[in-house]
């Protein structure tokens, strides 16, 4: 009797499989990680788009196992790439948020492997996965090579050159490691592509095929940038012995349950996720496993793959058993997931949900249950017929909660500089504090705040592009429903301070001041709108604190020694513009000032390089030149002096009406 086709594939992969191990005994398989940044699962070929938008990660997932039913545990960036790379639960590793550090005695996969001898690299394409930057303190354990580098975005300045990365970019950095790796040793390389994350901006040609959805031309840039990688490991002759996994760390909302982006719900946009893993050695292997797996299965999986037992504190499961003859691919395997989001960035109730059998089950202060097998929307919520089902899903997720939650480490939330580091990458953060792991803190249910959350997140894309006036009736509807929320109070007092109308600013400043105290960007803010409004006094004790908060802020520096100048102080005001200069040398107004402030001393000796590097940095400024011939009349130079006060004079002619 002839066998039927997928038996014989199921037989090709088992096959593979097996001779896969037994070559690994003699030869351990270098790994290849690749996570998507919010990236959805209906938009992969693989997993029945239409659209396509992934013709590289189909052909991988033709020799891949494939997981059809694969969910992430935390819609948001770090937290979930903690659980990817730890194998355990958030109430675990407790990286619910981020800035939150990474602790040195959870299990770690890069480490594990570095500890068997693999060679290890991150390539990573945002400042949100940066350990020395904004949101992942301690990732880089393990990795001998940690590219990441990120900085906050500068006036004027290319998001890509600053906080992100595109993904050929990132590829091409991890094919010239592996071109100079140490080809006796296996690797473990992780690349992370991040620009499916808003804002959505794909280069040419995406941009242009996918002008109507830019996410989409985003996911095929990236599917892109894959290819060039497969393609780089099939030059190298490393393809085929080298194990790749392949996932997203979460979704994306296009206005499901009203929600924009992503973080706030637990619904299948933002949790459902692809995943798909090539085992060493398989050439052509198509296997779809519809069993329900979690992404905190994927670190022990790896581990498995390669020969390498998972350590005992790993709380996911390795995958490969359901790849094997025989497993039983029906059985139940509950998915849990949960988002503090909603309760740090705004105070209001944290989500979690346990998704087992057919049902989906969300804790909320209006609970939910939904039947996904008739309702995959989740659009009927059937808690309050269903209680008894409701009830004992409730029960189950309260054990399994309490069985995989460990004692808090003591964290506390993230440090203003690092809440304004994230803000610039969208993600609002404030001053509310994590709650011990054994509550769950109490607040409004975010499915009635949905609204005010996407207008502050909007509203803080508008501001990052500099589009003050398209920002303040956002932020103001969202002050509106939530007057005490004091991120919004600080970026509408900052979009008036964009627009120069400063007295509109100082109210809204001063909200954010009192809501915020520990928010050195509040004070500054607030301080530079009371230095334009010639309060050099009060804007002087905002900027001092502003300062204390964060030292290395050129234009904080800048701001202080402008007050103190303007209060008399001037011997402290060029102690500050030094700092400003010392952390920034090109910054034009604190060179002007410093020159300034010395030629009045009558030292214009001092005083001459910051005018020249002030004149040199604005040539088109009037008062530039102006001091600079000053200085140059004091220290003799008649004839400089005449070139600069002709120039002075000229662009103020050319500037009158």
């Amino acid at each position: 009797m002839l066998l039927r086709r997928p038996f014989l594939y199921v037989l090709t992969y088992v096959l593979a499989v097996v001779s896969c191990s037994l070559a690994s005994l003699a030869a351990p398989s270098s790994v290849v990680l690749i996570t998507l940044d919010t990236t959805r699962a209906d938009r992969m070929g693989f997993l029945g788009s239409k659209r396509g938008l992934t013709p590289n990660l189909d052909v991988l997932a033709r020799q891949s196992a494939v997981f059809a039913r694969a969910y992430s545990q935390v819609p948001l960036t770090t937290p979930s790439h903690a659980t990817i790379l730890t194998g355990t639960y958030p109430q675990f590793n407790h990286l619910q948020d981020m800035g939150n550090s990474l602790a040195r005695d959870l299990p770690y996969l890069p480490d594990i492997l570095r500890q068997q001898g693999y060679h290890t690299a991150a390539f990573v394409g945002s400042q949100i996965l940066d350990p020395k930057s904004a949101a992942a303190p301690g990732f880089d354990r393990g990795f001998e090579v940690y590219d990441a580098g990120f900085h906050s975005r500068g006036p004027g300045e290319d998001r890509y050159q600053s906080v992100e990365r595109r993904a050929t970019v990132v590829v091409a950095h991890a094919i010239e490691w592996l071109s100079r790796r140490q080809r006796s040793a296996p690797f473990f390389l992780w690349i992370h592509l991040y620009d499916p994350h808003d804002p959505y901006d794909p280069p040419a040609p995406f941009k242009a095929k996918y002008r109507a959805s830019l996410y989409d031309g985003e996911i095929a840039y990236a599917d892109f940038a894959v290819g060039k990688l497969l393609a780089a490991l099939h030059e190298n002759g490393i393809y085929d012995s080298t194990v790749i996994a392949v996932a997203a760390d979460h979704g994306e909302a296009f206005g499901e349950h009203g929600e924009q982006t992503h973080g706030l719900f637990l619904y299948d946009e933002t949790i459902h996720v692809p995943l798909l893993v090539k085992v060493a050695g398989v050439r052509s292997a198509p296997l779809v496993v519809e069993t329900r797996v979690g992404l905190v299965d994927l670190a022990p999986t790896v581990l498995q793959a390669v020969g390498i037992a998972p350590p005992s504190t790993m709380q996911g499961t390795s995958l490969m058993e359901l790849i094997k003859p025989g497993s039983d691919r029906g059985a139940d395997r509950p998915a849990y997931a949960e988002t503090d989001y909603p309760f740090r960035a705004f105070g209001w109730s944290p989500l979690q949900a346990w998704r087992a059998g057919k049902y989906l089950y969300v804790r909320a202060p209006e609970r939910e249950l939904y039947d996904q097998t008739a309702d995959p929307g989740a659009l009927r919520n059937l808690a309050g017929k269903s209680t008894a089902v409701a009830e004992t899903l409730a029960s189950q997720l309260d054990a399994f909660h309490r069985k995989t939650s460990s004692a808090a480490p003591g964290q506390h939330g993230v440090t203003p500089d690092q809440a304004e580091k994230l803000q610039a990458l969208g993600y609002i953060t404030s001053n509310f504090q994590a709650s011990a792991a054994s509550e769950m803190p109490s607040g409004p249910d975010p499915k009635g705040k949905v609204r005010t959350a996407n207008l502050l997140h909007q509203g803080l894309l508008e501001m990052e592009d500099d589009r003050y006036q398209e920002a303040i009736p956002q932020l103001q509807e969202v002050l509106k429903e939530e007057p005490s929320a004091g991120l919004a109070n600080l970026e509408l007092g900052r979009a008036y301070n964009g627009l120069g109308d400063f007295p509109e600013a100082l109210p809204w400043l001063r909200k954010a001041v009192e809501l915020m105290p520990e928010s050195g960007r509040a004070n500054y803010e607030l301080g530079a709108a009371l230095a334009e409004t010639g309060d050099w006094a009060g804007a002087a004790t905002q900027l001092q604190v502003a300062v204390a908060h964060a030292p290395d802020s050129d234009d904080m520096q800048f701001y202080l020694g402008m007050a103190y100048d303007e209060l008399g102080r001037s011997t402290e005001a060029a102690i500050a513009l030094q700092h400003a200069l010392q952390l920034n040398p090109n910054h034009y107004r604190a060179n002007l000032l410093l020159g300034r402030i010395l030629g009045m001393q009558n030292r214009p000796t001092d005083a001459l390089p910051y005018l020249q590097r002030a004149v040199k940095l604005q040539p088109k400024s009037a008062d530039a030149h102006k001091f600079l011939g000053n200085v140059y009349t004091e220290l003799g130079q008649d004839e400089n002096a005449r070139r600069e006060q002709v120039e002075a004079n000229r662009l103020q002619s050319a500037s009158k009406p």
